[in-house]
């Protein structure tokens, strides 16, 4: 039986369509209702809030707290300064991929590691000999995302500092209408953004907080449907979707090593603390990866012409899809690799996919053929390699001066 969110008391009269999804065990909200085109605007023109309560939480206290964490993780957690967040990976001893992640430094003993799986034993293996304290706070901590253009203008009067000079990946604690809370400027949008941690058995008195705040700026809850095409727009990966961790694979070739998913920049070799499969990831880079994980674009006119052919205009529905498809050479009969993330930009306009293509195929600019149904029957069209980053606004990272108050 799933559980409740510390929010269900929230999301649950909210939820119209009564479509859910198993999220860690929790029942969480795909669509508040019957589609959502409305929750994934408010994403991008407004502003939106999402329960992410879900999310795997590690608090790793004690005084090797980062020298557990730079064992572990491929950014150098022992290095990290106060307030700061990093998104990293967990890799195995061959140099593939298990998990990824962020790393928060809370204080100089105190760390919190947020993941797609559940690591409190394997924490506590490789924490041997060490001055550390390791526990899951998944149930025990909720987290609100704030998502949107507008996500500061809502924050903004209602925390106790001048929020628009908090840099992209910090957090800090702060006190929000009464309530303490730790707030981050992350998210999964690829948007401006912002986390709200809190306790618990607070989590829906932040929840009024917000929507009585929010209603103004037309603040619209939103789930994971929403969340699954912006996190493709901003060319983010989903474990178990665009990769499979190390540890749950059925055969070899599905591992993933960390620069066959695009994700070398998040691997930090110049470090005094060595990481597990960081020897294995250097003899990589010496032949190098094998894969690449890439963004496609694919040919809009094609795609009208396959339709066309039955009679129909192109339909795309609401929802990414996660359903691998094949991708091609440009002569359309050899298997390259397979997209794994797909779904039309309203925003953007075009219809996307992340895909894993053997790396000479994952060149800027190349032309591949991915397949396509269109009224039952497959065919290929014409997709490009672009860069994964579809959307990608200056507002995500920007800060803003605080404003001049009137003499």
């Amino acid at each position: 039986m799933l559980k409740p969110s510390p929010l269900h008391d929230r999301t649950e009269p909210l939820c119209h369509s009564m479509l859910w999804k198993e999220w860690n065990g929790y029942a969480s909200v795909r669509a508040f209702d019957a589609h959502s085109e409305s929750e994934y605007f408010a994403i991008r023109n407004k502003v939106g809030m999402i329960d992410v309560s879900p999310l795997c939480k590690h608090e790793i206290l004690g005084i090797d707290a980062g020298v557990l964490l730079s064992r572990v993780f491929s950014r150098d957690a022992a290095g990290l300064a106060e307030r700061r967040v990093a998104y990293g990976l967990l890799v195995d001893p061959d140099g593939y991929v298990l998990d990824d992640g962020t790393c928060a430094k809370l204080s100089p003993e105190h760390f919190r590691l947020c993941t797609s799986a559940r690591w409190v034993g394997w924490l506590r293996r490789h924490a041997r000999g060490l001055r550390v304290k390791i526990e899951d706070s998944t149930d025990r901590i909720a987290v609100l995302a704030v998502q949107g253009p507008l996500a500061r203008d809502l924050l903004a009067p209602l925390v106790d500092f001048e929020l628009g000079r908090m840099p992209f990946f910090r957090i800090r604690p702060t006190t929000l209408a009464g309530l303490d809370i730790e707030l981050s400027r992350t998210g999964y949008t690829g948007d401006l953004g912002y986390e709200l941690w809190i306790d618990a058995a607070r989590a829906v008195a932040l929840w009024d907080v917000l929507s009585e705040a929010g209603a103004p700026l037309q603040l619209t809850p939103f789930g994971l449907d929403a969340l699954d095409v912006a996190r493709i727009e901003a060319g983010f990966v989903l474990a178990g979707v665009d990769y499979f961790g190390a540890h749950t694979v059925e055969i070899a070739a599905q591992r993933s090593t960390p620069h066959e998913l695009g994700l070398g920049r998040c691997v930090e070799l110049e470090r005094r603390i060595r990481f597990i499969g960081q020897d294995a990831i250097e003899r990589e880079l010496v032949r190098g990866p094998a894969w690449a994980l890439v963004g496609l674009q694919l040919d809009g006119a094609e795609l009208e012409r396959l339709y066309a052919e039955h009679g129909l205009s192109p339909r795309f529905g609401p929802c990414a899809s996660r359903s691998a498809v094949p991708v091609y050479a440009p002569d359309g009969r050899t298997h390259v690799g397979q997209a794994t993330s797909h779904t039309w930009s309203p925003i953007l306009k075009g219809y996307l996919a992340l895909a894993s293509v053997r790396a000479p195929f994952g060149q800027l600019g190349t032309q591949l053929r991915i397949e396509h149904t269109a009224e039952y029957e497959r065919r290929t069209v014409t997709a490009q390699v672009v860069p994964r980053t579809f959307f990608d606004p200056p507002r995500k990272r920007t800060t803003r001066a605080p404003q001049q108050r009137a003499t």
